[in-house]
């Protein structure tokens, strides 16, 4: 398993997982097993991951294109890359309005991804509505908002972008 930043992903929802690494592009990482660029990973072999969690990273990655090539090339053939991305989103703090850059939809991220992986190989979803939007806009904490407000995903306005990406 690969993960960004932490293995939180990778300890709540792994199974049967015999090595878990953490990329992060900053060094001073204590939990980072590889230190490189997301988008000029050459010192990472390839074909090493059976599975890349890759969450809400790409905003702040310029050159995307190139960093979900380099999430193709780490994978193994049968791999599957697991990905989030924001479709709204205000700009985060630490990044600032210098290091965030994008925003997705789900018709970007499909063909984003499917230009590495193949369109067969890529599976999208989207997430939120107008109202979960707002919230999340706001500030608004999930617990001020009714489950039933939440549970239908709106494809017009959606709040966050889901992808599976499977190497052939």
């Amino acid at each position: 398993m690969l993960e960004v930043k932490n293995r939180e992903y990778t300890e709540r929802f792994g199974r049967s997982v015999s090595q878990a690494d953490v990329l992060d592009i900053d060094a001073s990482n204590p939990m980072a097993t590889i230190v490189a660029d997301l988008s000029d990973a050459r010192g990472v072999a390839s074909e090493g991951f059976d599975c890349f969690v890759l969450t809400q990273t790409l905003q702040f990655v310029y050159d995307v294109h190139a960093a979900i090539r380099e999430a193709h090339r780490l994978l193994a053939p049968g791999g599957v890359l697991l990905a989030t991305v924001p479709a709204i989103s205000k700009i985060d703090r630490h990044a600032g309005v210098e290091g965030d850059f994008w925003r997705f939809t789900a018709a970007s991220a499909g063909r984003l991804f499917a230009a590495a992986f193949g369109e067969a190989q890529v599976d999208v979803h989207v997430y939120g509505n107008v109202l979960a939007a707002i919230g999340f806009l706001a500030g608004l904490a999930r617990e001020d908002l009714d489950d039933r407000e939440l549970e239908v995903d709106d494809e017009r306005f959606p709040v966050l972008v889901a992808v599976r990406a499977e190497k052939r």
